[in-house]
């Protein structure tokens, strides 16, 4: 019994090594199993991401312009007396502007010395039976610009007195050496024997519109000015009179102006700057067909850069005529032996060779008339999926102001390559830069489309934003989320899966690739040693100033 007995201990022990590794290779296997399915929920299951509406939705646009309430005021204000001061109620600006020249004295020279005086009425440029459809077109150009272009910082927000003052927010704007009306000016203090209120200026001068019966106005024409009286609705409507003129000369600051009574003190801004000139594009009588449907030739531009690769621009050309026989095609060329490609609505610019991806970007968006541009790759395919139609539409219905598509390869596999893009600040050694695969929101009305802030090589947008963030033309080869990065903050980016172009095939055996083919991957393929992956380092740490980037 004690011989069994040892023979099986004997035998549990030379199983025990046996039995160890298998328990342990089941446990990693177990480990590895479960870790590649929280992958796979993390990365692919559905997020909750949320759906957010970009359409345009109409809201006033922000003017300080001379309203009529002033001249009439409330019921509180009516029994108010006061005079008008008509030298600075004219500097004030109106509801209207007129191109009216001022009469002047006639002397010897004036012309020599002064130049030729003239008025130009631009309406003239156009005939009276076409200007009512121009006006039509431009109006709705023009409310399309101004809901893309203001936001709710731009609207007029009044401080009320949580302490006695009261004062706006924000929303106050100048223009340069010009004289606004401050609204929102009030004092609600306890009462007293004589009421005080005082206004300092660094960039302007105050004055008042108005004189009101009962107050003391101390500083008219200088940036300090010093109101009072005893009775505070008088006062108060005394402050509604009260303007500001800029005197220093700058395109766009700001002045901190201090409004202070007894031991309370606030500031406010006025900002400083001439408004942004619209760039709106006249799509044309056509921009719409009989059927409603978007004329593309009207609207969009197709732009590409090509280098030694003639073939597969050919058959891009030829694809895309297939769907858009009329939509003009762009072309920046620096190959060695350029080659000339004609055909109707075909422009193709020659660059000196090598001058590279983005400085080729540059010159063929910079030749775009219309009101987006299609930028598209020189090996891409239009295919019936191709329906740039649906990228317009995303554009002509939200403020987004670039929108991309989807690009298929040879093996069906499609890519949105949709990036998120974050700048953390830092310290003296530059901020950070973080750059992660994914979107942000859903956009309402449009379920294949999402906001997000890099997309594919392949996008429509609004020519003037592209033209805005522009490409740097050191980057040569090798390039194509620097531009997004510069564009983080201007450009308003989403995405559709929905709109497909194809990818000519990569795939080729060595020894029957070309000439140009091999020259090709020598510049767009660079090795190791190739200095253009340090001058991009070099770009982020110096121009973007940042220390570092992270990414996935």
């Amino acid at each position: 019994m004690d011989g069994g007995t040892l023979s099986e201990k004997l035998e549990e022990e030379t199983k025990a090594p046996r039995m160890r590794p298998v328990q342990k290779s089941l446990c990693v296997l177990m480990v590895l199993m479960a870790s590649l399915a929280f992958l796979y929920l993390h990365v692919w299951s559905p997020k909750p991401y949320s759906t957010v509406d970009l359409r345009h939705r109409p809201g006033r646009t922000p003017e300080q312009l001379l309203s009529d309430h002033l001249l009439v005021p409330e019921k509180k204000y009516a029994h108010i007396a006061f005079r008008i001061k008509e030298e600075i109620l004219e500097l004030l600006p109106k509801n209207s502007c007129k191109c009216e020249v001022e009469p002047s004295m006639n002397f010897p020279l004036q012309k020599q010395l002064f130049g030729h005086i003239y008025s130009l009425e631009f309406a003239n440029a156009f005939s009276p039976s076409e200007l009512p459809e121009i006006n039509s077109r431009r109006k709705q150009e023009y409310r399309s610009y101004q809901q893309r272009s203001h936001s709710p910082s731009d609207q007029l927000l009044i401080v009320r007195a949580n302490s006695p003052l009261e004062y706006p927010a924000q929303g106050v704007e100048v223009r340069p050496l010009q004289t606004i009306l401050i609204p929102g000016l009030s004092l609600q203090a306890a009462e007293r024997a004589l009421y005080q209120v005082n206004l300092t200026a660094t960039m302007g001068t105050f004055d008042v519109a108005a004189e009101v019966e009962g107050v003391k106005v101390e500083g008219e024409g200088g940036m300090q000015l010093i109101m009072s009286g005893s009775q505070l609705d008088n006062l108060n409507r005394q402050m509604q009179f009260v303007t500001y003129t800029n005197t220093l000369f700058h395109p766009n600051t700001a002045d901190t102006v201090q409004f202070s009574t007894d031991e309370h003190h606030a500031s406010f801004i006025i900002r400083i700057r001439h408004a942004p000139t619209p760039k709106l594009y006249n799509p044309g009588p056509s921009s719409r067909g009989a059927s409603g449907e978007y004329d593309i030739s009207a609207l969009v531009t197709i732009a590409t850069k090509t280098f030694l690769r003639y073939d597969k621009l050919r058959t891009l050309i030829s694809s895309i005529r297939k769907f858009y026989p009329t939509v003009t095609i762009i072309i920046a060329d620096d190959s060695e032996t350029p080659e000339h490609v004609q055909g109707p609505h075909i422009e193709q610019y020659f660059m000196p060779f090598g001058k590279g991806w983005f400085a080729g970007r540059n010159l063929a968006i910079s030749q775009v008339t219309t009101k987006y541009v299609l930028w598209v790759d020189d090996d891409f395919i239009f295919t019936h999926r191709t329906k740039v139609e649906k990228l317009v539409d995303v554009l002509e219905k939200t403020t987004l102001d670039l929108v991309g598509g989807a690009v298929r390869e040879i093996t069906s596999y499609t890519t949105t390559y949709r990036q998120q893009i974050s700048v953390q600040a830092g310290g003296e050694d530059g901020d950070c830069l973080h750059i992660r695969q994914g979107y942000h929101h859903v956009i309402e009305g449009f379920p294949d489309c999402v906001v997000t802030d890099g997309v594919i090589n392949f996008f429509l947008a609004r020519t003037e934003k592209v033209l805005q963030v522009g490409f740097d033309p050191r980057l040569s080869r090798v390039a194509h989320l620097e531009f997004f990065i510069d564009g983080l903050g201007i450009l308003h980016v989403g995405s559709c899966s929905d709109v497909v172009v194809d990818h000519a095939s990569k795939l080729k055996l060595p020894w029957l690739k070309t000439d140009s083919e091999k020259q090709y991957a020598k510049f767009r393929y660079p090795n190791s040693s190739d200095n253009s992956l340090t001058t991009k380092q070099s770009f982020f740490y110096f121009k973007n100033r940042f220390k570092c980037m992270t990414g996935n």
